[in-house]
């Protein structure tokens, strides 16, 4: 029987990504749903805050001089974000669809996990250090709300959060 895991990301798939899921879920019967966030709302004093943490210079660039983007714009970046990640995941061998969702993807992610009967979910994020150590971060709430199990990754690396 097909079982369905929910895959959370706030950008693009990298290879790497896709390898270690796919790797956690062979030899077994797993079909993916990808959501990606349309990133319609920056929280500029906390990536601030996260980009210091972390000492990450070339990103406190970026969040201090990029403006929010207007709703299409955000909604054409996260749909091209899941083409991608879809196309990676089926080069992998996997089966994957997915949906752009709302800016705050926990309502959404809820909905999925009881819509598809999910029984495991992936979220895929960059390190945020305010977010991570607060426990605010997505799959920290997604812990507290769903009651399946949540693998953490950290986008490009074998971290797991």
């Amino acid at each position: 029987m097909t079982q369905t895991v929910v895959i959370l990301t706030e950008d693009t798939l990298l290879d790497t990504d896709v390898a270690q899921i796919v790797e956690t879920y062979a030899g077994r019967d797993v079909r993916f749903e990808v959501l990606v966030p349309a990133d319609t709302d920056h929280n500029v004093l906390q990536e601030v805050v996260n980009d210091l943490g972390l000492l990450d210079l070339r990103r406190l660039w970026h969040d201090i001089s990029t403006r929010d983007p207007d709703d299409r714009a955000a909604r054409t970046e996260a749909a091209e974000a899941l083409r991608l990640s879809l196309a990676l995941l089926e080069a992998a061998g996997a089966t994957a669809d997915g949906v752009v969702v709302a800016d705050d993807p926990l309502p959404a992610l809820s909905q999925a996990v009881a819509n598809h009967g999910a029984v495991e979910v992936v979220v895929v994020t960059t390190p945020k250090l305010l977010d991570d150590t607060l426990r605010r971060d997505w799959a920290s709430r997604a812990r507290e709300a769903l009651g399946v199990p949540v693998l953490h990754l950290y986008t490009g690396s074998s971290i797991v959060g």
